[in-house]
């Protein structure tokens, strides 16, 4: 006889609860030994020998260093994929920061690999497995931070990869092909000196973003003797950073239009006339609409400045994230569990908030029903030497049996509430859509 939701998620619980050791040790692991976009090779191996004493077979190297597990369940109704990020992101003074590279969780992705580590646990030898109608995929999936854009293009020019994102490369190369929605969650700041009474959000809508390169080629002379006889690609891009600052009257607030910009060479010497000047920039919006407007307003303003000074102006631009699709029947069940867990009071789901960042689990969105939960546990602000998981009862075993919860809602009794959510969602692309349209592929 068939256990109820209920019953196996009493179970999940306590498998969850009785590895939780092997758990945090793997998430304090990957913390120690931060990596950044395709190049997770250390991270991968971890959480790979984790699935080896699990018994867990796998694909390794998927899109570099991306880690793809196939749980069969009794039926194959539904094909759920549960995922988390293998990078880092960088900040150099933050206390656990790689002294080379800079890289450093202060994201809180090594919480994703350890709750992974959860997931596979509780369908593993517990007989949960055997009682689902759908099958679990779990995805270790690299470059999800937006960084070494040179590095990234120097992978696909060698034909490692063709998208920049992780995610984004999953759907290319066809990784989530047959799968049919996906959860994974993300810790934040919710402890400390950041204290919320909200442990939990079931989902927020956020930005996309394009990224932009910005090149300004001059003419360097010596800057006592002969000025006047070179161009300045500094001046040049002075001006185009003030043209972009005058477009931002222009930005509707209903679009959430945010430009960010960061100078990553300026000049030789300062006695030449600098004649090579580059800026890496970041368009984001609420939709693909306003950030087409304000790609074409901010691409006018750096070309102005090359102009304004007769620099030659060279824009190199990248598909970044695409904007959150909202899936309501997806955060309810997500909901459900949080409060169920870590008690209504200290979780909310408020449809359309609208969090300020960007992530590539949007691009999923994109072609299938999809979630990412946030879950507290971290304290300080992200991206920031500060921030550091303090609760790691939250940001580790909390969210492991959320996301545990979740795929037993969605797969459990014959699979109902899995084809349902399937059959009323309807994702703006296709795949053949997304890459054409979106990468540019």
């Amino acid at each position: 006889m068939s256990r109820t939701k209920e019953e196996l998620k009493k179970i999940a619980i306590e498998a969850i609860d009785a590895y939780r050791d092997e758990i945090i040790a793997l998430g304090d692991s990957i913390e120690s030994e931060p990596e950044l976009g395709f190049k997770e090779l250390k991270t991968a191996e971890k959480f790979q020998k984790a699935l080896d004493r699990l018994g867990i077979s796998y694909e390794s190297g998927v899109a570099v260093t991306g880690v793809v597990a196939a749980l069969k369940g009794k039926e194959s109704k539904i094909r759920l994929a549960v995922m988390g990020d293998l990078d880092a992101a960088v900040s150099r003074e933050h206390p656990k920061a790689d002294p080379e590279t800079g890289a450093a969780h202060c994201c809180g992705h090594n919480a994703q690999i350890a709750c992974l580590l959860g997931v596979a646990r509780a369908m593993k030898h517990t007989g949960i497995l055997e009682e689902l109608s759908g099958d679990v995929v779990l995805m270790a999936v690299p470059a999800e931070e937006y960084l070494e854009t040179d590095y990234r293009r120097q992978l696909r020019e060698s034909g490692k990869i063709k998208a920049l994102g992780g995610k984004q490369e999953f759907i290319r190369l066809g990784v989530m092909d047959g799968i049919d929605m996906m959860v994974m969650q993300h810790s934040y700041p919710t402890e400390e000196e950041t204290a919320s009474a909200v442990k939990g959000e079931a989902c927020t809508v956020e930005s996309g973003f394009i990224s932009k390169k910005v090149q300004y080629i001059g003419k360097d002379v010596h800057a006592g003797n002969f000025p006047h006889l070179g161009i300045n690609s500094l001046n040049a891009a002075s001006v185009g950073l003030v043209a972009v600052n005058a477009q931002r009257e222009t930005f509707q607030d209903k679009d959430c239009v945010q430009v960010h910009s960061v100078m990553t060479k300026g000049g030789e010497l300062v006695n030449t006339i600098p004649a090579d000047v580059r800026i890496e920039t970041q368009i984001r919006a609420a939709n693909a609409e306003a950030i087409k407007d304000a790609d074409f307003k901010v691409t006018r303003a750096f070309q102005a400045g090359g102009d304004a000074v007769g620099a030659k102006t060279v824009i190199t631009d990248f598909p970044g994230y695409m904007p959150s699709v909202e899936y309501p029947e997806m955060a309810g069940v997500m909901y459900g569990n949080l409060a169920a867990l870590l008690g209504e009071e200290n979780v909310s789901l408020i449809p359309g908030k609208r969090g300020s960042g960007s992530s590539g689990q949007a691009d999923i969105q994109a072609i299938m029903p999809a979630i990412q939960a946030r879950i507290g546990g971290g304290a300080g602000a992200l991206h920031t030497k500060n921030y550091r998981l303090t609760d790691k009862e939250t940001a580790y075993i909390s969210a492991a049996k959320v996301l545990t919860m979740t795929v037993i809602d969605l797969l459990a009794e014959g699979a109902e509430t899995g084809i349902d959510i399937k059959n009323a969602s309807r994702p703006p692309y296709t795949k053949e859509r997304y890459l054409k349209e979106w990468l540019k592929l």
